[in-house]
């Protein structure tokens, strides 16, 4: 009987242990696998906050902040530099310095908090500011981020990477939705987003309140119109003209205001740009 009990319980010990055994491999597994959001050519920097784990060592398991001198803390190891290296790079370089304490040691270095990468947003158009960039973003994302900018004059902005211009003029994109023209935004890219200077239109002539108007995306002849206090009794409906000013050439856009009214003709309603004057004839019929 007493040989049988230690059967059993020898038979339960090594199920145990195989148990224990799968388990780390799996766990192995997992740590190994690669993770997105430390990639391995992110790179280090301070204010980061990295979790440090020595394989069968715990007492050098530790969750560091890298210092403004870059440097983090080990036990038993002391300062290390850690700003400036990818986590594949911080590995290495420990298991190095581990080497003195224990033998083959596994190391992983893995990136809890980014608080290193930053976009920097500047230009009149737009308040001037240094963004976390602290998951993949995209250009789109980040300008619907930003707040108003319908005092952004979005043809001349661009993003500057590594002191090349990559992408200029935001307007197809952010305006009229081609979202084809989207880009990913990486780490210290600088995004200037000028303020729109030409940005009224003029209406003149035989409107009931004649004025100037604060140039909005998408603004049309009507809305100009209606905001000046609609047409007249005398006006001409028909002989309405756009007189534009672009690249230091003049034109001269006709349209038919009264076929948009009376008819419904909407391809008259053009679009207008900044520092377009609207200009209404009047007539006694």
């Amino acid at each position: 009987m007493t040989a049988r009990i230690d059967a059993l319980i020898s038979n339960a010990i090594e199920k145990e242990n195989a148990m224990k055994t799968w388990l780390m491999i799996v766990l192995l597994g997992i740590m190994m696998l690669p993770q997105p959001s430390h990639a391995g050519d992110y790179v280090i920097g301070e204010g980061d906050v990295l979790d440090v784990f020595v394989w069968g060592v715990k007492e050098l398991n530790v969750s560091v902040k890298v210092r403004p001198d870059g440097k983090i803390t080990i036990p038993g190891i002391g300062d290390v530099k850690a700003s400036g290296f990818t986590p594949p790079g911080l590995q290495k370089s420990l298991g190095e310095k581990i080497k003195e304490l224990i033998k083959n040691p596994n190391v992983t270095v893995t990136v809890r908090e980014i608080t290193n990468s930053k976009v920097y947003l500047f230009g009149g158009g737009v308040k001037s500011v240094a963004y976390d960039l602290n998951r993949s973003t995209t250009l789109l994302q980040l300008l619907c981020n930003i707040g108003d900018i319908k005092s952004a004059d979005l043809r001349r902005a661009y993003v500057l990477r590594n002191g090349k211009k990559i992408k200029t003029d935001f307007y197809k994109l952010f305006i009229d939705g081609a979202t084809n023209e989207d880009i990913a935004i990486e780490s210290n890219d600088s995004i200037y987003i000028p303020l729109l200077t030409e940005k009224s239109i003029y209406v003149l002539g035989a409107v009931n309140t004649p004025k100037s108007i604060e140039y909005r995306d998408g603004m049309t002849v009507m809305q100009a119109v209606l905001e000046a206090g609609g047409f007249s009794k005398f006006a001409k409906q028909n002989d309405t003209t756009i007189l534009r000013n672009e690249d230091g050439k003049e034109s001269i856009i006709q349209v038919k205001a009264k076929d948009i009214l009376n008819d419904g003709d909407l391809s008259q309603n053009f679009k207008l740009k900044p520092n377009d004057y609207i200009i209404v004839k009047e007539g006694m019929f």
